[in-house]
């Protein structure tokens, strides 16, 4: 045997020894019901598509605890990056994150998805500063890849501290129920703490998470996580000189069934291509229903009134879910297509007054700044300044209205009460006008939709059964738009 021979085969020997893993250390994961680092990529990627990167990166004998590399999904290429829960608790050090910062390096420039999938205990204690450093440079590279490729996180394991922010940097971030935990801080160092025993479940647990906005989307388990992230995927371009793939999946002269202007369920259902969405941030701002579709086939975000949770009213967590879902559509150019259902902004209680006054403008700047198509439909109510933020034509490039939608800056009971206080509270009623005859003909005159066409705050008044029809072709009109934001560093959001 040459010598060239004998080291191929310590080379090889040395890769199937990574490959393998720790005997003890896999069967404690999988006693944990979780699936290694190996398994997850396997079961993301395309069979036989996996090209690792820095398979031997090590460290005074020890391996970086992550599995990094591309492959593909449903043909596209893709960079991955997997912790190793098996590897120091998928801990990250300085080699862990050089890994990293070298695949999403090179996600940037090739315009490849990343998808993380996330299972880490947090930081290297024993690598002190240096493993701080490290996890800067992951975070640094992430901000930076922010609305250039897609990234999404998936959270199969404990994931904690700074690994909770890699997660969070991500676009979309998914939460598998039976094993996820996405915590600030460990429950060993919470318990320490307050000196009470703390269940991580109930700290960072999926359905914790979901109700507080944490995370987009949660799944039963990993298989399903993943399954999510192959359909997210989906709706998605590459990258942002990319436009997302267009394809025939529905009929797009369909005409829809009588709706409930109220029902956000039924509306997604029915402007979707066969019914198939993916809703994000469900269990948070309820008020207010978020999904990624497809509309005659073109990928779209749809932005959906919720009349039946609390009149569709604007609140500090449906507006700001709201807000950072049309700035993810715009980063990506999906054209953003909002059914509107809103009573105005709630009436928040004292300690949330600055919160939603900053949500709600939030709201209006996301629409406002978003370069991408937005298509607006009045379907119930548009109240102050859930029209103005919303569907106003000043925001849109095209807003039509169904029959017996109200547009005005207050709904007609609250409009009566202003305009005629003094008259009300004396009983004399103008013209011996009752209370419901004044706010009927304030409806009729003022907020009606064929008065905010007649004044031009609507292009038309359409038959809600024709609304799919009206939606595609103003998508197909605006699929050429150009439009830029004036030249800038960048945009000071209100957060």
């Amino acid at each position: 045997m040459n010598m060239s021979e004998q080291n191929l085969k310590q080379v090889l020997a040395k890769k199937q020894s990574i490959l393998q893993g720790d005997a003890e250390r896999i069967a404690k994961q999988r006693a944990a019901g979780k699936l290694t680092a190996r398994e997850r990529v396997a079961k993301l990627l395309d069979a036989g598509s996996f090209v690792e990167t820095d398979a031997l990166v090590s460290r005074n004998g020890d391996y970086a605890g992550v599995v990094t590399g591309s492959g593909t999904v449903q043909d596209r290429p893709v960079y991955v990056f997997a912790q190793d829960f098996t590897v120091h608790g998928g801990a990250m050090g300085q080699m862990q994150a050089q890994k990293i910062v070298k695949v999403l390096d090179l996600a940037q420039k090739t315009g490849a998805p990343v998808i993380a999938l996330c299972d880490s205990a947090g930081v290297r204690i024993d690598e002190g500063a240096a493993a701080m450093n490290a996890y800067a440079s992951v975070f640094t590279r992430l901000a930076k890849l922010s609305g250039v490729v897609p990234v999404i996180a998936l959270v199969l394991g404990p994931v904690v501290g700074g690994a909770a922010m890699i997660a969070q940097l991500a676009d979309i971030t998914i939460e598998a129920e039976n094993v996820g935990q996405l915590m600030v801080y460990g429950p060993q160092v919470m318990s320490a703490i307050s000196g009470k025993t703390v269940d991580a479940k109930a700290v960072g647990g999926a359905k914790t998470m979901a109700a507080q906005g944490g995370v987009a989307l949660t799944a039963k388990d990993e298989d399903e996580a993943i399954s999510l992230a192959v359909q997210v995927l989906d709706y998605l371009p590459g990258c942002n000189a990319e436009d997302a793939a267009i394809v025939d999946t529905d009929d797009m002269n369909r005409i829809l069934p009588v709706l409930d202007a109220a029902d956000a369920e039924s509306q997604l259902a029915a402007m979707a291509d066969g019914a198939a969405y993916v809703e994000l941030f469900k269990d948070y701002g309820k008020e207010i229903r978020v999904a990624l579709t497809r509309i005659g086939g073109r990928p779209v975000g749809l932005v959906v009134g919720n009349g039946k949770e609390n009149d569709g009213v604007l609140t500090a967590q449906s507006a700001s879910k709201a807000a950072r879902f049309i700035r993810l559509c715009d980063c990506y150019s999906l054209p953003v297509v909002s059914l509107i259902n809103s009573k105005g902004v709630a009436v928040p209680a004292v300690d949330e007054q600055a919160a939603t006054i900053k949500a709600t403008t939030q709201l209006l700047y996301a629409y406002a700044e978003a370069t991408t198509a937005k298509v607006s439909i009045v379907t119930g109510n548009a109240i102050g300044q859930a029209y103005v933020a919303m569907g106003g034509k000043s925001n849109a490039d095209v807003t039509y209205a169904w029959p017996g939608a109200v547009i005005s800056a207050l709904t007609p009971e609250a409009a009566v009460q202003v305009l005629y206080t003094d008259d009300l509270k004396a009983d004399k009623k103008p013209a011996l006008q009752s209370r419901a005859e004044l706010e009927a003909k304030f409806a009729a005159d003022v907020a009606d939709g064929v008065a905010a066409a007649a004044a031009g705050m609507v292009d038309d008044v359409i038959d809600p059964a024709e609304t799919r029809k009206y939606v595609i072709a103003a998508l197909e009109m605006l699929s050429s738009k150009r439009e830029s934001n004036p030249p800038k560093k960048h945009g000071n959001l209100p957060l």
